[in-house]
């Protein structure tokens, strides 16, 4: 089958197209024909080596996919062959024709949602419910702070929140990008290029500080977003997109007895009510038509390296998804 390979960290010319061997479902797993993959910032992160968790190369990237199932592998239930789908890959290898998938991950996509929007669900919605949801117990009124709020999770995050009754603040970096966060209901974005984000946060809570932060940046941004949370609030990280959280979390956390949690959505039981829950809940709002799926661009399969430039860029503002050649 054809797939998007890299054999080592690098550019990401280090993206290039291969025939490599079908995979075959294991135990309790499903074989999907591969329709559309989701790129994320992890991909990227994997590409260039500094993924949190540790990869070996040659690999062939992609955590999200949509499509059919094309083979069930033994002690498989509740799904059969040709069942539209879409899941998580938490080993990756959505860049490819076909991709192997646990069957407890596996969402059934109504014939409503097309591939394309599929692609978009397995990942980030799903984070933002499980930051909102799991992680932290989202009330009416909670003031939420999402840094890179224009982003793929930060959209879907928006809507989950407004949903949920919570007023929302966000930042991102570059002009432009606030737009469809405030149109999901966001109530103040800050453009950090333009002004303070922690002077703003201060002013929108007048001085409190949020009830929970979400950050995907790491390093000086979220060494920042430890001022704007009030006392016993609580930091999400979620990512390392500006680099690594400074080794001084608990220095940060002290003075106003903050709560911090570095989030994998890998970490989810999937075989619990929470994630049950959470695909319940997400599906619905596509399907009800309050959660938009902001979809920015899609790249044919063999443009794979353009998409990662492009994510990389910082322009766009949604969700980049791959198509796959049949």
């Amino acid at each position: 089958m054809k797939a998007v390979v890299i054999h080592a960290p690098g550019a990401p010319e280090q993206l290039v197209m291969a025939d490599v061997p079908e995979p075959s479902p294991g135990p309790g797993e499903v074989l999907v024909d591969v329709a559309f993959a989701g790129c994320n910032w992890a991909d990227t992160q994997i590409r260039t080596g500094i993924y949190p968790h540790p990869f070996t190369y040659p690999l062939v990237l992609g955590f999200e996919i949509s499509g059919t199932v094309s083979k069930l592998g033994p002690n498989v239930s509740g799904l059969k062959v040709g069942d539209r789908v879409a899941t998580f890959v938490e080993k990756g290898g959505g860049y490819a024709q076909k991709a192997v998938a646990p069957a407890n991950i596996v969402m059934r996509l109504p014939d409503s949602v097309s591939f394309e929007v599929g692609a978009a669900l397995p990942i980030q919605p799903l984070t933002g419910y499980h930051m909102l949801y799991t992680v932290y117990s989202l009330k009416p009124g909670t003031v939420v702070l999402i840094n890179a709020i224009g982003g793929g999770v930060g959209l879907f995050t928006t809507q989950l929140g407004v949903k949920g009754g919570a007023r929302v603040i966000g930042t991102v970096g570059t002009p432009g990008k606030d737009k469809l966060a405030l149109q999901y209901g966001a109530e103040r974005v800050v453009v950090t290029k333009n002004e303070d984000f922690e002077q703003a946060v201060l002013a929108f809570t007048n001085g409190r500080g949020v009830d929970l932060a979400i950050d995907s940046f790491g390093a000086t941004m979220l060494d920042r977003t430890f001022n704007v949370v009030r006392k016993l609030g609580h930091i999400i990280s979620i990512g390392e997109a500006e680099g690594q959280p400074f080794k001084n979390i608990r220095e940060r956390i002290l003075p106003r007895s903050q709560t911090f949690t570095r989030l994998h959505l890998g970490h989810v039981d999937a075989d619990s009510q929470a994630w049950k829950d959470g695909v319940t809940h997400v599906l619905k709002g596509v399907a009800d038509g309050w959660l938009k799926v902001p979809i920015a661009q899609v790249f044919p399969m063999a443009k794979a390296a353009d998409m990662h430039r492009y994510i990389e860029s910082r322009q766009a503002a949604g969700k980049l998804v791959l198509a796959i050649d049949a």
